[in-house]
């Protein structure tokens, strides 16, 4: 095992709020930069995300501080670790707990965190591995193990996916299918059809077909998995099978939700909600356990891209725009 040692400089993206707004701009940092935390860790790889989009395109309501260190997710490796947690060396994957919105996060090639929002490596898997999953992936698989909580098995029907060609729906549908279960992916990319079959979905339809009329229509759904929210989510409850359960885990589509109470009270459907930011320490890391046993390295190849961290302004503007397919992974180099 090597250990890294601490850079005299290193490089970061930082976001820049000034008279002429909002930007980022690439900086060379030193350690005397770094606040916070107990531990510091030589990033390896970090990941896009659409909140990651939002915050590099300057858009407002992500970040809270400036200037600041975008990225929501990193993985790497510590270089110390002054609380005793973990071990010079020892390979680590932080996503959530407010980095890259409230506190410096991933786009940094070194970070200063808090040991106790790490989690160790799963074995058998490697940092590329682990940023090719990210927030996403993780967001997802805690969307799937929330349907299992609430009892939803295969053998009771389809499953359905909305905003299935995303990062969160890419994942969700690959990790419901290979669970047994057939599924269904909702996506406004008519495009992406073939590529969400290859997945593992067994039907795609357009998201227009989730615009419900009336406060409860037809059964059609065991347990659902939404990335959109918005008129989306309030059509798949809608349409969820009597003590269904949707997860609930994205805004893309809106933050209002329009339904009735109908849905609760006459079948029972639990609305799940999916929190990936705080979800505390044993569940995330069960969570990453199941990753590393379900979701394998050569499951992700297909949806993965690796990029450098130079292209992130570019990548930021794609992603908002809809047209980042699966996962991005960014090299820190």
């Amino acid at each position: 095992m090597s250990v890294p040692t601490l850079p005299d400089t290193f490089r970061a993206l930082r976001m820049l709020r000034d008279d002429a707004g909002i930007r980022p701009e690439f900086q060379n940092l030193t350690p005397a930069d770094l606040v916070g935390g107990d531990t510091l860790v030589r990033v390896r790889y970090s990941s896009l995300n659409y909140k990651d989009g939002l915050a590099v395109g300057g858009r407002p309501g992500v970040l809270r501080r400036y200037p600041i260190t975008p990225g929501i997710d990193l993985a790497g490796e510590v270089i110390s670790c002054e609380s005793g947690a973990y071990a010079p060396g020892d390979p680590v994957v932080l996503t959530g707990w407010g980095i890259g919105e409230r506190v410096d996060g991933g786009y940094s090639q070194v970070a200063r965190v808090e040991s106790a929002s790490l989690v160790p490596l799963p074995a058998g898997t490697d940092l590329h591995w682990a940023m090719s999953v990210g927030t996403a992936g993780f967001t997802a698989m805690l969307a799937v193990m929330a349907l299992e909580d609430g009892g939803v098995r295969p053998e009771q029907g389809e499953v359905l996916v909305t905003g299935a060609a995303g990062g969160v729906g890419s994942t969700a549908v690959h990790l419901l299918s290979a669970a047994g279960f057939k599924v269904t992916a909702s996506t406004g990319r008519s495009a992406e059809a073939d590529y969400l079959r290859g997945l593992g979905a067994t039907e795609v339809i357009g998201r227009e077909e989730l615009s419900a009329a009336r406060p409860l229509e037809k059964e059609r759904w065991a347990g659902v998995v939404d990335t959109v929210g918005g008129q989306t989510l309030a059509g798949a409850i809608a349409m969820t099978r009597t003590h269904g359960v949707v997860a609930a885990c994205g805004n893309a589509g809106g933050a209002e939700l329009h339904t009735t109470v109908f849905p609760f009270i006459l079948r029972g459907v639990v609305l799940a909600g999916i929190d990936s930011n705080t979800c505390p320490a044993p569940r995330r890391r069960a969570a990453w356990e199941r990753l590393a046993r379900d979701l394998p390295a050569g499951a992700l190849a297909g949806v993965t891209q690796t990029r450098p961290l130079d292209d992130l302004p570019a990548l930021a503007e794609q992603i908002l725009a809809g047209q980042v397919r699966g996962r991005t992974v960014i090299d820190l180099g």
